[in-house]
């Protein structure tokens, strides 16, 4: 029968949701090894190992100051994923709410909160974090903050688009004549439904947020010195790239693995949530 569900033994998974789960699965993993272990302490300087290429003893080679360069991009992960979901939760925690307030009051609330998010919005993401860090001051705090600042209104506009095309269903309807308020039933009825797309929203954010953090380092404005950064390796990794192109290719290779994997993973949940924009694809 056509109209007949799929069983999920048969259910065929999008190759993109595969692929994003596989590499952010192996980030994460780096991430979490290196709470426990690391060939090397990311922050040992041997001036005698300086600019030593890959071998058995140093897998991804060493940096001018003969650090090992695998420990560095082990604890560079753990670094970028939690500036990443610091910063994400903090849009999701200030954005939501002010999206579903947005549209469940309307009028001049709603006004405000959207005009509001219009001003952030018209600094691009990366400036915009600079921008904080800079008056702020660098480091890997002030970097979660100003990553989570621009994150606040995207997870708002969402709520507020998704919770808006809500409002006017027979079931919201119903629970208004029921008696309930505005806010029991933005969360009750209306975020319940809206979470898938909040949650794709969030692994795509997640990817932007460790590329404004491995940004912010490249220009000295994120993790500082003795904490390993993606960004900061490459920055550094300029001066020597002819004598010892490892120094850029290893953290580089990271940093497009986690992008990566966290769009993909968020296009395959997309997929998932919404199997309309797969038909589209096709």
């Amino acid at each position: 029968m056509s109209g007949a569900a799929i069983p999920p033994s048969r259910r065929r998974w999008p190759v993109s949701l595969l692929i994003g789960a596989g590499l952010v699965t192996a980030i994460l993993a780096a991430a979490l090894l290196s709470l426990v272990w690391t060939p090397y302490d990311p922050a040992l300087i041997v001036i005698e190992d300086r600019l030593l290429p890959p071998s058995a003893a140093h897998w991804f080679g060493t940096d001018q100051m003969g650090r090992d360069v695998f420990s560095m991009v082990l604890g560079g992960a753990l670094n970028s994923i939690l500036v990443a979901l610091v910063a994400v939760g903090i849009g999701m925690l200030g954005g939501v709410p002010l999206g579903l307030l947005a549209a469940a009051q309307g009028g001049w609330v709603d006004e405000i909160l959207t005009r509001a998010g219009d001003v952030i919005f018209a600094f691009p993401a990366l400036l915009l974090a600079i921008l904080i860090t800079a008056v702020a001051g660098p480091g890997i705090f002030n970097a979660i903050v100003a990553i989570g600042i621009f994150n606040i209104p995207v997870f708002a506009r969402l709520a507020r688009a998704g919770a808006m095309s809500f409002w006017p269903r027979d079931f919201v309807r119903a629970a208004r004549v029921a008696g309930k308020g505005r806010l029991r039933i933005s969360l009750e009825h209306i975020l319940p439904n809206i979470a898938g797309v909040l949650i794709v929203q969030g692994t795509i954010q997640f990817a932007l947020g460790v590329l404004a953090e491995a940004g912010l380092s490249y220009v000295g404005l994120g993790a500082q010195p003795p904490d390993p950064s993606w960004g900061r390796m490459l920055a550094e990794s300029q001066t020597y790239f002819a004598l010892a192109p490892w120094l850029a290719v290893f953290p580089g290779i990271a940093i497009m693995a986690a992008v990566l994997g966290f769009n993909f993973l968020g296009d395959g949940l997309r997929d998932i949530v919404d199997p309309r924009t797969r038909r589209g694809r096709a």
